[in-house]
């Protein structure tokens, strides 16, 4: 640590955070320089990275192309039904006396074998209703047999979504969804258990499923290209998913109720793949995607007061090139001054030094460690201060510096470019990509430190007071002060502390039925068990899950009913598995992030709520598994045949299946990676972030699983946006990794020194930050819980009871504090073992005995069940390693810590027994941690 570093000077740390890369760096050359050592120990994953080729052209969007999005909904063994569609299709036309041939049709016979078709899905014959079905599904997917090109297919199709859903097809294919799921889910189904699905127990429900898909999918393409023709179809159709359906429910509840029902056992039949991905294209369009976010989060600041966001990560990423990590000072000191000598040169050719402490040393000899002294003990005066501007410079234009971001000088030091004619001193003043930000606690915290240092004692509450304090530290009060950024998650959280501390005086604003407040009040009854049961599915397609630890089959929609006997058929089977996996990974990353970020810009405790259940239920382990395997790999791989895609599959004349046609099509695409499997880590990566950001009990779990190595590697990946929110993971957790991991990680900390966003006294290098004690973790998560619950108690009394009614039964075997249940729910996530599993022994939230993974005696379940169905869960939990017993604690007491707890007569008598067996003798394999 450099001398004069103090942790009770906020602003010090500011100045030492921004410069750990450099000092720490530098203190460990000397000694090795004395010892005789070339240099410290390298960090591996840098030497790989230099080798994985050139960035990724990957841009980050809302989905991939059409022509993409519409291919995924079919699995490669789909291929024979596209030509029962067209027999349907001849079969019904010939009925009609009319040529099998639509586009000869004008558009009044058009509609009006349309309207036939639609009241023939009306008729209680399931042949003739399905029969129609198809030739509905033929029509919509561009009648394909009747043209010759790609183009002319999307047109067809294009133009016959415009007739389907003005004439009714849409609501008239939700009512036959809903007669499918009750017919899968009806008792004399579920009585007979399903076993070795496959595609053709699916077959009818995928057709509906298909039709709805492609008509959500074609409105949102053509509402994205703003078409005039689709205008006011789409702001209609928008509409229609937006409001409940004629059972009381959102279109997007139904689909989550499908999942729910498919992890549990009782239909596993569904096409998961399906599903997913119209919840995901029907969330998308109902909330709205990245510029509809964009103008909310916007809009709501500048209704309470705030100004606008200037820098939006999306565009500038966009402009970030990535690091293999960053270049070493030498290659950069030679690329920018060749013709300059410096007086150090042993000391510059050192790997791990970087720029611009060199800088300093070079230009000022001695005075380079003097100036981090003054700067570390606030002494600077005003030239520390606009030394400390002239450092963070704001990203103004991103587009005019992105081609100098790898090569910046960050200090910009104006006396060593000015002499420099060969470099423009606009080209070389590359800024820090973002605004460096401070939050109010902060300088809350920097003015306590102050006052207890130079005056003794402390103001509660008072935020601007100065009196009695030095110059410097108004100096950095001010700087912090025009740093200071305020989010909206702030100013929603401040009202309702108001209102919880003045509840009669304090006026709550009218609730605004934005979509997405529509949205969380329709889920929020059930919110627990749709992100288990989205995060069961996701679990089961992730590459690094293994199919003997599988409880859900997600492969109902792929197998076929006679499994392949040659190679040929084999390979395609093998790559159609692994293509509908990655298709899944992708909607379900996508659901849970948009559902997060729209949650978050409507009210922040509906995001912590959702958040909360996220954690509870394993999330955080199950994002570290996937990405623990040889993540390039994943990102290029291409489980793809382009000739069997659809239009591709249908369309001409068909080349004979052989092997050389696998490699060839493989070798079809132009881009080096797969578009799908990057968006997928992306996505998962932003919701890590999401879920852990200011959480540090949450950051802790990160540092248990032993996430640093993991995430490390997935460094490798070269695109600048994956890399910035793997590096802001890796930000959190430095605190806590050690110095020694600190100092042979040098490459990695200056990546994340140049790229993540500064906070100006964020001791995230160094460690010796007060608010990693240990001892508040529990407080924090239990605290926010207690806000989450209150505010969901005033808002939606109704649907929280539902969610949590009959709460007081139960508070982890023996009347509980809320303390003591977010205590053991966050236990129960660090002692699974291997972070996936479920618990091992504890007590569940009634108090009945531990379980070990879900399991427990038939005694337990029993009562578990029936607790569940007081609470008003039809069919209870699935039990698997995503749920553990925090599920069953949180779901049942939420909010109601103020009712009194009875226990069984018979726990009490074997309270002893229970303590000795499930808490005393309960190994827990810290190894395997």
């Amino acid at each position: 640590m450099p001398r004069g570093h103090s942790s009770n000077q906020p602003m010090n740390n500011s100045r030492a955070g921004t410069g750990s890369a450099d000092i720490l760096s530098f203190v460990a050359l000397l000694k090795n320089f004395q010892q005789g050592r070339p240099s410290i120990p390298l960090d591996t994953h840098d030497v790989d990275a230099n080798c994985d080729g050139p960035d990724l052209d990957f841009v980050y969007s809302d989905v991939d192309s059409y022509q993409n999005e519409i291919a995924e909904l079919y699995s490669y063994t789909e291929y024979c039904e596209f030509q029962s569609n067209v027999k349907a299709f001849e079969d019904q036309m010939e009925l009609y006396d009319l040529p099998p041939n639509w586009q000869k049709q004008d558009s009044p016979s058009q509609r009006s074998i349309v309207m036939k078709l639609i009241d023939q899905l009306e008729v209680s014959n399931r042949t003739l209703r399905m029969q129609a079905a198809r030739c509905i599904l033929y029509l919509a997917q561009g009648c394909w047999a009747e043209v010759q090109s790609d183009e002319e297919q999307h047109q067809n199709t294009r133009d016959n979504v415009i007739v389907l859903y003005d004439l009714g097809v849409f609501s008239s294919f939700i009512d036959l969804l809903n007669m499918e799921i009750e017919s899968a889910c009806s008792p004399d189904i579920v009585a007979v258990k399903i076993t070795n699905v496959t595609l053709v127990d699916s077959t009818d429900i995928r057709v509906i499923l298909s039709v709805l898909y492609i008509i959500t999918e074609t409105i949102r393409d053509e509402r994205e290209k703003a078409s005039e023709d689709y205008k006011d179809l789409a702001e209609s159709f928008v509409q229609e998913i937006n409001s409940p359906l004629t059972d009381g429910e959102l279109l997007a509840v139904k689909l989550l109720g499908m999942i729910t029902r498919f992890c549990s056992g009782a239909a596993p039949q569904f096409p998961m793949k399906k599903v997913v991905l119209l919840l995901w294209k029907v969330s998308l369009l109902g909330l709205g995607g990245m510029d509809v976010l964009k103008n909310l989060k916007n809009e709501y600041r500048l209704k309470v007061g705030l100004d606008p966001i200037k820098e939006d990560t999306l565009e500038v990423t966009k402009c970030m090139r990535a690091s293999s990590p960053p270049a070493t000072a030498t290659d950069i000191l030679e690329n920018q001054y060749p013709k300059r000598s410096f007086n150090r040169r042993s000391l510059m050719k050192q790997r791990f030094l970087d720029e611009p402490e060199q800088i300093d040393m070079e230009m000022s000899g001695n005075e380079g460690s003097g100036n981090a002294n003054n700067a570390s003990g606030n002494n600077g005066g005003s030239n520390g201060e606009e030394e400390l501007l002239q450092y963070y410079r704001p990203f103004d234009d991103p587009s005019s510096s992105a081609s100098n971001t790898a090569t910046a000088n960050p200090n910009n030091q104006p006396s060593l470019t000015a002499p420099l004619p060969a470099v423009p001193p606009v080209q070389i003043t590359a800024r820090l990509p973002w605004t460096p930000k401070v939050r109010q606690k902060d300088i809350d915290q920097f003015l306590d430190i102050s006052r207890n240092k130079f005056i003794g004692y402390s103001l509660i509450g008072d935020h601007e007071s100065l009196a009695g304090l030095p110059q410097p530290i108004h100096e950095g009060f001010k700087t912090l002060q025009r740093h200071m950024y305020m989010s909206l998650a702030d100013m929603q959280i401040k009202k309702e502390e108001d209102i919880a501390r003045n509840p009669i005086s304090t006026h709550e604003d009218e609730i605004k039925l934005t979509p997405a407040e529509i949205l969380y009040q329709a889920i929020l009854p059930n919110l627990p068990q749709y992100m288990i049961a989205l995060l069961k599915v996701l679990l089961a397609a992730s590459p690094t899950s293994k199919s003997k630890t599988e409880s859900i089959n997600i492969m109902a929609d792929v197998l076929p009913k006679k499994m392949p006997l040659t190679a040929t058929q084999s390979t395609k089977l093998t790559v159609d598995m692994g293509r509908h996996k990655e298709i899944i990974v992708k909607a379900v990353s996508a659901i849970i992030l948009l559902y997060l970020k729209h949650f978050k810009i409507n009210h922040v405790y509906q995001f912590e709520f959702m958040s909360q259940h996220l954690v509870f239920a394993n999330c955080i382990p199950l994002v570290l598994k996937f990405f623990n395997q040889t993540i390039t790999e994943y990102v290029n791989t291409k489980n793809n045949i382009p000739l069997l895609d659809f239009p591709s599959c249908v369309i001409g004349e068909q080349p004979d299946l052989s092997g050389d046609s696998f490699v060839y099509g493989a070798d079809m695409s132009d881009k080096p990676y797969s578009w799908r499997n990057v968006f997928s880590c992306i996505n998962l990566l932003r919701i890590l972030n999401k879920l852990i950001k200011w959480k540090h009990s949450r950051v802790m779990m990160l540092v248990v699983f032993k996430s640093a190595p993991i995430l490390k590697k997935t460094l490798k990946v070269r695109h600048a946006m994956m890399q910035l929110y793997v590096l802001k993971l890796l930000k959190m957790q430095t605190k806590y990794l050690g110095r020694q991991w600190r100092k042979s990680n040098m490459k990695t900390m200056s990546a994340i020194y140049s790229k993540v966003r500064h906070r100006l006294n964020d001791d995230w290098a160094f460690g010796n930050d007060l608010e990693s004690r240990p001892w508040d973790f529990q407080a924090e998560e239990c605290t926010l819980r207690a806000c989450v619950d209150r505010f969901n108690l005033r808002r939606y009394p109704e649907a929280t009871q539902k969610c949590g009614a009959g709460g007081g039964s139960g508070n982890n075997g023996g009347g509980g504090t809320a303390a003591q249940n977010a205590e053991n729910s966050q236990q129960s996530n660090m002692n699974a073992g291997n972070g996936y599993g479920g618990n091992n022994g504890g007590a569940d939230s009634n108090g009945y005995g531990g379980n070990n993974g879900g399991g427990g005696n038939n005694s337990g379940n029993n009562q578990q069940q029936q607790q569940l169905n007081d609470y008003g869960v039809e069919g209870g939990f699935p039990s698997d390693e995503i749920l553990t017993h925090s599920d069953f604690a949180f779901f049942g007491h939420s909010g109601w810590w103020d009712r009194k707890v009875e226990l069984t007569d018979y726990f009490k008598a074997n309270y002893a027994v229970w303590l000795e067996e499930e808490v005393y003798n309960s190994q827990i394999d810290w190894d395997a941690l």
